[in-house]
């Protein structure tokens, strides 16, 4: 029998997606499922190619080359342990196995440990695309033993998508859990992203009554200019879709409440954590908690009062423009909050990051792949050390041509009384980081007062503690 280059564990879409891909890259593909509905169905996409499905688990391994490389496309936690369980028996030192999950990159720095102690290379890999990137090219980010690097380098570069320039958007991202932490940051840009368009479809549906068709060619619009993006594009096209049962808007049918996987609250854990400010991405996290509210919100809906019916009378397509840019600028605040996250974690977890890389590999495949993404690269090219991309001249033009626009936008949702706290807490990010003097003197004069917290001074270097016994004076 021929041995196959690599094995899939996992036959769900997104596992027998990237076996069909590795196999129309010119690498042979063993697959094997728990499932036996699944195992037939992909018995029957596998036919007639460089494929096979196998019986078992060890069926899958004894017709691998060596070393072995197995790519396991199952659920993050534990059913990624108990296949790894039941691999080591299987494997010998030097064979590789690959999580291409969307795991906790901590339990994947776990992981890596305990199979470096076996002697087996283990690499965490985010891949990012949904069902059309796993067949036709995803943004792949693997990271763990560099050793293994090399042997999968091939396969993981070849079926990635590829950017304008023609460089594959797989690059290595770094030891332990470096591949599994961006694709961390990635999903929570994304979350981000996603409820920023949410808030411009508010306003427009809200604020401006604009129809779905209407919004369709607007979006369609945007995604000609800077905006250009894949979420942007998918908006377009989902305000154009009608309803087969009712002929109304897809849009108009949709119950409002969001679901979540977990990615977008470990962001925000880990940047309470490491002490990296990201807002907007948590304000994201919580929009959806807060959707999923639905019963609650619709008894408030008829008891908590906020302003009257909104009457806008003003220049519909020139609000419009406002709410592109902010957009735009809230935009830029929540991959500035990304990408100082990352910068903050490479150094607290010693990933050794390298930012332009990761911007370049977001290019295409994935679900946050946009234009802007060169821009990022490039801000990184001109400075490798870059802390913030506020602070890149390309990034600070832009908010300083659009804030006014997000500031009047922010300004009349509010007297609308019309929700956007991703816009809403974009531009406090901004205002913060701009400003020289913030209020927690006074915060740090109250922890000294009722917890003898110290604080430092002016006037004196930084790193020196002081604590003052404070007088109640002045009652």
């Amino acid at each position: 029998m021929n041995k196959q280059f690599i094995g899939v564990v996992g036959l769900g879409v997104m596992g027998r997606n990237l076996a069909l891909n590795m196999e129309s890259r010119g690498f042979s593909v063993a697959g094997f499922d728990l499932s036996e509905e699944k195992r037939g169905e992909a018995q029957d996409l596998f036919a007639g190619k460089n494929m096979r499905v196998a019986a078992s688990l060890s069926d899958l391994v004894d017709g691998l080359d060596s070393p072995k490389r197995i790519m396991m496309m199952v659920p993050a936690g534990k059913p990624v342990d108990e296949v790894i369980s039941s691999l080591t028996g299987l494997l010998k030192p030097g064979d590789i196995l690959i999580d291409g999950g969307n795991s906790f990159f901590k339990d994947t720095v776990r992981r890596h440990r305990e199979m470096e102690e076996k002697g087996i290379l283990y690499i965490g890999t985010g891949v990012s695309g949904g069902e059309e990137g796993a067949l036709l090219g995803p943004s792949i980010m693997p990271g763990g033993s560099p050793k293994a690097w090399e042997h999968v380098k091939p396969v993981l570069q070849a079926i990635a998508a590829k950017a304008e320039d023609g460089e594959p958007c797989c690059q290595w991202i770094g030891t332990g859990g470096a591949g599994h932490f961006v694709k961390m940051v990635h999903n929570g840009i994304e979350y981000g992203d996603m409820q920023m368009i949410c808030e411009a479809y508010l306003l427009m549906e809200r604020a401006l009554g604009l129809s779905a068709d209407e919004m369709h060619g607007i979006f369609k619009s945007w995604n000609q200019g800077e905006l250009n993006s894949y979420l942007i594009e998918i908006t377009s096209h989902i305000m154009a879709n009608r309803d087969p049962e009712t002929g109304k808007p897809m849009i108009a049918v949709i119950l409002d409440t969001a679901g979540q996987k977990g990615t977008g609250k470990w962001t925000s854990q880990i940047a309470l954590d490491v002490g990296a400010p990201a807002p907007t991405i948590a304000e994201a996290v919580f929009a959806r908690t807060v959707s999923a509210l639905k019963e609650q919100r619709v008894a408030a809906s008829s008891m908590l009062e906020g302003p009257g019916p909104i009457e806008f009378t003003g220049d519909k397509a020139e609000m419009v423009e406002l709410i592109r840019r902010a957009l735009y600028a809230s935009k830029i605040c929540s991959y500035a909050q990304g990408f100082q996250l990352m910068r903050f974690s490479s150094d607290e977890f010693g990933f050794d990051l390298a930012f332009g890389e990761i911007a370049s590999i977001w290019r295409e495949g994935c679900i946050i792949r946009a234009q802007f993404l060169s821009k990022i690269k490039q801000a990184f090219q001109r400075n490798a050390a870059l802390e913030n991309l506020l602070l890149d001249e390309y990034f600070s033009a832009a908010i300083h041509e659009n804030q006014a626009a997000w500031r009047t936008v922010v300004a009349r949702a509010a007297e609308w009384g019309i929700p956007v706290p991703a816009f809403s807490s974009a531009l406090a990010y901004y205002d913060s980081y701009r400003t020289a003097r913030l209020p927690a003197n006074l915060l740090q004069a109250q922890r000294d007062f009722f917890g003898a917290h110290t604080y430092e001074r002016v006037d004196r270097e930084r790193g020196q503690f002081f604590h003052t016994h404070w007088e109640t004076v002045g009652d």
